[in-house]
């Protein structure tokens, strides 16, 4: 409880959570209130106007409203893959630590099998021979990301499977499955909100890098596919900025919003880590280099 209290204190974090929450909002509500993004509503590559704010894409339609609209199915689907992702790698992560043994050499190599292979090839390769769709992407990117979330978590796992509270725990009697779920799993919150956040990043990239490439459902509304168009029409080479800018901004705001909570998280949980001014200001007018130093040398500065 203290640990959130503290995270909802950190600037990096409420510059993200704010971040996040209008997003949220434009993507819940936003659809009803730009009208439709299919209808043809001006001239082609019209240039941003009073009457629509962010121009035309090269078949007329508003981009304000794609955008809008693209925000909902590139969250919905970020999210939900990193859930899935952070889910299935804590399960087999934890139960590869605890169990050990051979159950834990075959998870490993499993592991080690999906993360040699080159990751956006592979998903190209198999959305190829997919039906196309949003539920094909969602797949595809846990199918393939959610080994580097087990890996993380089993070596946390394995530094916590002979803890005291652990061991007591056998002792009692209760089952593995209450232990890795009660016990070992709780301990590990930073590393799974951490990760979390990092597929939640990696998966709104991958998604839109698909469905630019043309392995989505091109007549569905998203980030990718506003891209996609815009690249088909040759947005880039007619100086037509304003049909991918906007798409783009709001990929990269995104993941930066996600980055800022995760420093924050890292921060909170390390205080180490936390940037102190007024420590190094007295460092700087010592004539001394700021960054880490022991609790000695911070004394005499001050």
């Amino acid at each position: 409880m203290n640990t959130l209290r503290a995270l909802f204190r950190h600037r990096r974090a409420l510059f993200g959570f704010a971040t996040l929450m209008v997003f949220a909002l434009v993507a819940l509500v936003g659809p009803w209130l730009v009208g439709d993004p299919a209808a043809q509503v001006a001239r082609p590559l019209s240039p941003p106007s009073w009457s629509h704010w962010l121009g035309t894409t090269g078949q007329g339609q508003d981009v304000l409203a794609q955008t809008v609209a693209g925000a909902r199915t590139s969250l919905v689907i970020g999210f939900t893959v990193g859930l899935a992702q952070v889910t299935i790698g804590a399960l087999v992560g934890t139960t590869a630590a605890y169990v050990g043994g051979l159950f834990d050499d075959a998870c490993t190599l499993v592991i080690n099998v999906f993360l040699i292979m080159p990751g956006l090839p592979l998903m190209v390769i198999v959305a190829a021979y997919l039906p196309t769709g949003s539920v094909t992407i969602a797949l595809v990117l846990v199918a393939t990301g959610w080994a580097w979330s087990a890996r993380v978590i089993r070596a946390q796992a394995l530094s916590l499977r002979d803890k005291d509270f652990v061991l007591a725990a056998r002792i009692g009697g209760e089952r593995p499955l209450r232990i890795v779920a009660f016990e070992i799993v709780p301990n590990m919150t930073s590393l799974l909100t951490s990760a979390f956040i990092g597929a939640t990043i990696y998966a709104i990239g991958a998604e839109v890098a698909l469905e630019f490439l043309g392995l989505g459902d091109v007549s569905h509304v998203t980030w990718g596919t506003n891209l996609y168009w815009a690249s088909n029409d040759s947005a880039l080479l007619t100086g037509a900025w304003w049909t991918f800018v906007p798409t783009g901004a709001c990929v990269a705001l995104v993941g930066f919003a996600l980055a800022m909570i995760n420093t924050a998280i890292d921060e909170v949980g390390n205080p180490r880590l936390r940037a102190e001014p007024a420590y190094d200001a007295a460092l700087a007018r010592a004539g001394l280099r700021p960054g880490l130093s022991t609790p000695v040398l911070r004394r005499e500065v001050r």
